[in-house]
């Protein structure tokens, strides 16, 4: 991970502390969801990290590292890089007092709080994440998400995998406007409880990936793009993890 952290040179005189200890208390604050001013002696102080995570995100490394690590692990496991199907879906994260300032009411899920909408390849890994207040429709963000994606994967994708909450014309026409299909996947009968539906459950999977980031499991942050970049912090994480696995 170094060269996509590295904005600097380590023996610049600015650079006090290493960068793998200033990259391990981030990691340490977005695994555990401790808060910052409690992070251990042993690293950095919290407010090298902090500063140093602002500067990240706005250089957008952790963007930059998800989409790296995604053509990897697709050339590994035998696909080509660029995917050419998604999978969008989104979860409510409770609010809190840092965050309630930007929340919403989530009447599905009655919850107050913020959205995390994400596209997904069909292996799982990220694609896009883009965050709202709760009350924010899924369909209004299909525009949105199939842009960056189509960005990002240079008009690659050209089919999307929903669940029924994305049905209706205006969520269609967004996505055919970027060249992509809606196809949405239904329950083939009425069943209660958990159902694992084809090619849905792949993002599913993620955001329990996602929740086990004691962070992420709850809105803490007082800035949506703050809760954007530890996302994209917390699946870099989980793509090294499966690229060590594959060397292993």
């Amino acid at each position: 991970m170094a060269p996509y952290l590295a904005l600097c040179r380590e023996d610049a005189a600015q650079c006090n502390y290493p960068l793998r200890e200033v990259f391990n208390g981030l990691r340490y604050i977005v695994k555990t969801g401790n808060q910052w001013r409690l992070m251990p002696h042993d690293l950095p102080p919290w407010t090298v990290a902090y500063q140093q995570m602002r500067r990240w995100m706005a250089a957008r490394c952790f963007e930059t590292m998800v989409d790296d690590l995604r053509k990897l692990l697709r050339e590994y496991a035998g696909r080509k890089a660029q995917p050419t199907a998604m999978i969008l879906d989104s979860r409510t994260l409770q609010s809190t007092p840092e965050s309630s300032k930007r929340a919403g009411y989530d009447g599905a899920k009655r919850r107050k709080g913020s959205k995390v909408h994400a596209a997904v390849d069909t292996l799982g890994h990220l694609l896009a994440l883009h965050v709202t207040a709760a009350d924010e429709q899924d369909r209004a963000q299909v525009g949105l998400l199939a842009e960056a994606v189509q960005q990002i994967t240079g008009e690659h994708v050209d089919l999307a995998y929903v669940d029924q909450g994305y049905t209706g014309e205006n969520s269609a026409q967004a996505a055919e406007k970027h060249g992509i299909q809606l196809v949405v996947v239904k329950h083939t009968e009425a069943k209660r409880g958990f159902v694992l539906l084809p090619r849905r459950w792949v993002v599913e999977r993620d955001f329990a990936w996602a929740a086990r980031f004691r962070r992420l499991a709850r809105d803490y942050e007082r800035l949506a793009a703050t809760l954007t970049g530890l996302h994209y912090l917390a699946f870099a994480i989980l793509m090294v993890a499966s690229l060590v696995r594959t060397f292993a």
